[in-house]
């Protein structure tokens, strides 16, 4: 299905070049109507769920709603016209259309250094408008009802599909997993030795947080950070992660997990989304997102009665920079 979407997404660009080219918004902005489906126009207040891709001129694919599974959401603001706004565009659209939208870089920096993925002349965006409520003259009340039910209808099927993903991760790896009552999977692939954690005793992990469709998003392994192209952070040590399972604002999946675990374990950990950022998400991990995390058990660290209480360092999270657009 994504294949199939990055690759309309790619055929508009193609049309919208052999359809006369780009209509000028003014400030370095350009637009190419690729689909246009001829439904009332979008106007401000009104709902919206599109999806969309971000290239470069490099053909690098930077964001993509498509790869996340979830449209992008909003309520049309009011746009003043002829400032180059990309928002301006949305007001030539209506319900089922495509469009092709390129700035140009040098007037989006104005002179700044650029960012080195921003290759070429243009960034280049193809946005394709799945749903449009209108707000018209309905009531406050009846217009939030009415989007609510369809972002609902959104997260039910994305909802629907997450215990199916799990099971293909498990079937495809061949993972032989135990599942607690909670939901959480795990296969150890090194048994430990030693006590398991008790209450107040710090564990000190290496971890390596993927999706289960294997793309990674943190990690304190630095070879395993090359391996899955993830940006080097230079604030990063690279070092064994010390915490103590269970403490506030921990995803529950990790306050279970490690009081499993004795020193020496390597372990999987299939996290479901009840067990990890729920239906709300966090940065790049959408609503209704199993994690996968490779975990190592260095060490368990009990607590000095006489030593300060150490500081608490926050459980693995997905890098800020990989945050998507979010409705």
């Amino acid at each position: 299905m994504k294949k199939r979407l990055m690759f309309l997404a790619l055929a508009a660009i193609g049309l919208a070049s052999c359809n006369g080219g780009f209509k000028k918004l003014g400030g370095g902005t350009e637009y190419s109507i690729a689909d246009d489906k001829g439904g009332p126009s979008i106007k401000e207040g009104d709902f919206v769920s599109f999806n969309f891709s971000i290239k470069n001129d490099a053909d690098s694919v930077m964001q993509s709603s498509y790869e996340k599974g979830f449209p992008q959401i909003l309520n049309m603001p009011k746009v003043e016209a002829g400032k180059g706004n990309i928002m301006e565009v949305f007001t030539f659209l209506s319900e089922g259309d495509s469009v092709v939208i390129r700035q140009n870089i040098d007037s989006l920096v104005k002179g700044k250094p650029r960012p080195k993925q921003l290759k070429g002349k243009y960034i280049v965006y193809v946005i394709k408008v799945d749903k449009v409520i209108a707000k018209g003259n309905q009531t406050d009340a009846v217009f939030q009802t009415k989007s609510q039910e369809y972002v609902k209808g959104i997260e039910d099927k994305i909802k629907a599909r997450e215990p199916i993903a799990i099971k293909k991760y498990i079937a495809d790896k061949k993972l032989k997993v135990t599942t607690t009552p909670s939901g959480l999977n795990y296969e150890i692939t090194k048994q430990g030795t030693g006590p398991l954690p008790a209450p107040g005793d710090s564990v000190s992990i290496y971890y390596t947080g993927t999706f289960v469709d294997g793309k990674g998003f943190d990690t304190n392994v630095k070879g395993n950070a090359v391996k899955l192209k993830l940006p080097i952070n230079p604030m990063n040590p690279y070092k064994p992660m010390n915490f103590v399972p269970g403490a506030p604002g921990m995803i529950p999946g990790f306050g279970e997990a490690f009081k499993l675990f004795n020193k020496g374990t390597k372990v999987t950990l299939i996290i479901p989304s009840n067990l990890a950022y729920g239906e709300q998400g966090y940065q790049s991990v959408q609503p209704f997102t199993p994690l996968v995390f490779d975990i190592e058990v260095v060490d368990i660290i009990h607590p000095n009665p006489n030593a300060p209480k150490p500081v608490q360092l926050p459980p693995p999270v997905v890098n800020p920079a990989q945050q998507p657009v979010r409705k």
